[in-house]
């Protein structure tokens, strides 16, 4: 969707926009078209009104366009032509209604009419709708048409005020005008991510045998490039997420006498405690607030004489945090401790050096910017079979059979190999400077930043919201109008905060479009809290 234009689309949420609703009402379907009286109070409430969902068009906090959707039967269309399945030329399942579709005569460029209809479009798909009908006035068939919409059954209404039956469809949305110059959303996600065209194309060749000579030599030139990314000596490829690989690790840690030691401040350190738990490990935790640094202080007094192991984050999702590696490394040589990383969404992203780390963890799918479905685990020691592990999640099982102990995806090992072999310093410089970026833009736009300059990731930046504002609420609008931030994990919503990732290819134009969108929207939000707090302060007065 295109949001160079000084507007933007969402669905009316507040008492505020429903009195310009009424409004544009009544000045389209009672001034202009007579389709409904005139009254003194110019507004005109629609009688389907606490059924409807609003679509509207924004700019400069003026509510500028409408359309309305419902799906509750019987539809007015339905009372002026029949049931509409008795006319429509396709069969149907889930239909809704389109209605009240308006636009400010001084912003009828065919813009808007075209937004309100690639937004429609989504809302409608994601509701699981297969048919939106639509009264269509005559004035306006060439513009239904750019739109999608196409004709059915008879005209209603008056000579004065006469309309078309029109159906929109999945198909007929992509044929139109509207549907072929809507771009897809662009992602700013740590998962899934961007993926480029040589990525995708590499997905979708022929599917062959993991048996075959050809995998393993492509699957050991991905290991010989993992390894010189991390400076590892050995990796092993597992088909399955992150979530696999850290049991991995947790099923090797249960093999090593004595006691650990966790560290958590996120959400990441606290799942690694969970898999600890589950795996029946012996440990201590050290548990930060989220996006709160790990001292030397701090961690040497969680240790005792028992201590063998210790466990860490790297890049912690959940915050933007980058946890000190150089620090948590010299802490686990100076008191012979085995450390072990997770660096999921570190690799890909920033230069590496696992030297010195007992194990470490990553993904196919973040910053390295292939598909989700494969995860590593890195060592530099030969990992001999226990069968004390259960086989899935025995790193000796795999070291033993050169990662391919199970059945393995040719098509995810040939999009991972177009990936690892696009890493350079320069994917590091491009993220790092994407990163300062945002991070300078945001804040001068008065955003409060999760993490300190000192201890961030380049990976991802934290947003927290304004309380009056909601972090899902503000996240849906973005993702409407084109831009998909990270705002429905759970553990977000709980904070109200919103992630933006750096981790894919994006010029300044995009960057700045994305960022003036998100200050347009909260600002409108703020603005639109005010008005409706102001107007029952003085309807109590």
């Amino acid at each position: 969707m295109d949001n160079n234009h000084g507007y933007f689309f969402k669905i009316a949420t507040n008492c505020n926009e429903f009195e310009r609703i009424h409004q544009l009402n009544y000045q389209t379907f009672s001034e202009e078209i007579p389709q409904h009286e005139k009254n003194e109070q110019k507004k005109l409430v629609d009688s389907f009104h606490h059924e409807n969902t609003y679509i509207i068009c924004i700019k400069d906090d003026e509510l500028i366009g409408m359309v309305a959707v419902r799906d509750n039967r019987p539809f007015s269309l339905d009372r002026k032509i029949g049931a509409i399945e008795d006319s429509l030329p396709i069969s149907i399942n889930r239909p809704c209604e389109v209605r009240l579709l308006a636009v400010k005569k001084e912003f009828r460029n065919g813009r808007v009419f075209v937004g309100l209809a690639q937004f429609l479009a989504q809302y409608c798909l994601e509701k699981g709708y297969d048919v939106a009908v639509i009264s269509g006035t005559v004035r306006q068939l060439k513009l239904y048409n750019q739109m999608g919409f196409q004709p059915f059954a008879k005209m209603t209404g008056t000579e004065e005020a006469l309309f078309q039956p029109m159906y929109l469809t999945k198909e007929t949305f992509e044929a139109s005008l509207a549907g072929r110059i809507l771009h897809p959303a662009i992602p700013f996600l740590p998962g899934p991510v961007q993926i480029s065209d040589g990525v995708r194309a590499a997905l979708m060749g022929r599917p062959y045998s993991h048996r075959t000579k050809g995998f393993l030599e492509k699957l050991n030139r991905i290991k010989d490039l993992l390894c010189d990314l991390t400076n590892s000596k050995h990796v092993q490829v597992l088909l399955g997420s992150g979530t696999l690989a850290n049991e991995v690790v947790a099923a090797q840690l249960s093999l090593i006498k004595g006691r650990g030691l966790i560290l958590a401040n996120g959400e990441f350190g606290s799942r690694l405690v969970e898999q600890a738990q589950r795996q029946g490990l012996n440990f201590d935790v050290l548990e930060k607030e989220w996006g709160q640094a790990f001292s030397k202080e701090e961690i040497v007094e969680k240790l005792s004489n028992k201590s063998t192991w210790i466990w860490a984050v790297h890049s912690e999702t959940s915050t933007g945090m980058l946890n000190d590696l150089t620090l948590i490394k010299r802490i686990a040589e100076e008191y012979s401790l085995k450390l072990c990383l997770d660096c999921i969404s570190s690799i890909g992203a920033m230069e590496l050096d696992l030297s010195g780390v007992f194990l470490a963890t990553g993904v196919s799918g973040k910053a390295l910017r292939a598909f989700t479905g494969l995860s590593f685990v890195f060592h530099h020691h030969e990992v001999a079979p226990s069968s004390a592990i259960p086989k899935y999640i025995d790193l000796g099982v795999y070291m033993v059979k050169d990662s391919i102990p199970f059945s393995h995806s040719s098509n995810f090992i040939e999009a991972l190999l177009v990936a690892v072999e696009s890493i350079t310093p320069e994917t590091y410089r491009k993220i790092s400077e994407t990163h300062q970026w945002l991070r300078n833009n945001l804040k001068h736009f008065g955003y409060h930043l999760i993490t300190s300059n000192k201890n961030n990731s380049p990976m991802i930046l934290t947003i927290e919201l304004p309380k009056a504002v909601s972090s899902y609420e503000i996240g849906k609008v973005l993702h409407y109008n084109g831009y998909l931030l990270h705002f429905e994990s759970e553990y977000l919503r709980q904070r109200n905060w919103m992630q933006i990732a750096c981790i894919g290819d994006y010029s300044t134009a995009t960057l700045e479009t994305m960022t003036n969108l998100l200050y347009q929207v909260v600002t409108y939000e703020l603005k639109q809290l005010q008005a409706s707090t102001s107007k029952l302060l003085n309807e109590g007065a």
